[in-house]
């Protein structure tokens, strides 16, 4: 015999069926707080130590230093030049990112004092031996990708969400990417690369977060690992530095010669 429990249980069931789509997290949403929360930064320099491991576990390094100018309707500028070891020194790399329009990057050589533009469809290519592809040297720009949310996962109580970013420019190295992003913190602190066959790649993992001006979250540690080849490149960041009053002059061709 029916109750005032049963139906009230059963208006329960119906009505979490009525309202469980609407509160299914959206992909899209989720990258737009992170953008958010990542946004007015203005300007930033850091130092980095680069770690190339090769297949056999053999170890060589290198040191570079980088800034970066954060542009308001657009990607984001950096610089990247090398200071150690003697075969690299003075070897810059200058990003140009764009949201809809393929990046913009040129390559200073000091061996032969010239500037390379690396082409568009070059940017799936190694980053000077590393395990990081030119396209992963841009700043993420949401309307290059498509999100989709695929679920929350907990891990010593922290919530991840676990979202999967669809390339949508050409020429792309990649035919997904999944985030795990922290909900703590709003960053990413791993993503996974699948490529153009759609086989796993690589791993970056991201460690040891520190916050600036009470409101920016950077790593001090990232571990870039290729499946494939058994390679893997590690960023140890330091210095950070931000508001250092860097403007758009300091991002051209002209600065890649002059970096020095």
């Amino acid at each position: 015999m029916f109750n005032k429990f049963t139906f009230f249980s059963i208006f329960i069931a119906i009505a979490l069926s009525a309202t469980g789509h609407e509160h299914q997290p959206n992909g899209q949403s989720i990258m737009e707080e992170v953008d958010t929360l990542n946004s007015g930064w203005k300007d930033s320099e850091a130092q980095l130590r680069m770690l190339l491991k090769n297949k056999n576990g053999q170890v060589s390094e290198r040191f570079l230093r980088i800034k970066s100018f954060e542009v308001v309707g657009d990607g984001d500028k950096s610089l990247s030049v090398f200071d150690e070891p003697k075969d690299v020194k003075g070897t810059a790399f200058l990003s140009h990112t764009h949201s809809l329009k393929p990046d913009d990057q040129w390559l200073y050589l000091p061996a032969i004092k010239r500037v390379k533009r690396i082409a568009s469809a070059n940017k799936s290519g190694p980053f000077v031996g590393s395990e990081f592809a030119y396209e992963d040297l841009s700043s993420f720009e949401l309307e290059k990708y498509n999100f989709e949310w695929q679920k929350n996962e907990i891990k010593n109580d922290v919530t991840y969400n676990i979202v999967q970013a669809i390339p949508q420019y050409k020429y792309s190295g990649y035919t997904s990417l999944l985030l795990s992003i922290d909900r703590n913190i709003m960053r990413p602190i791993k993503i996974t690369y699948f490529d153009r066959k759609g086989a796993l790649l690589k791993t970056l993992t991201q460690h040891e977060f520190k916050q600036y001006l009470g409101t920016y979250w950077r790593p001090s540690r990232m571990e870039m690992i290729n499946h494939q080849t058994g390679k893997s490149t590690t960023l140890l960041w330091k210095n950070w530095e931000f508001n250092k009053g860097l403007s758009d002059s300091d991002f051209n061709k002209t600065s890649l010669k002059r970096s020095r």
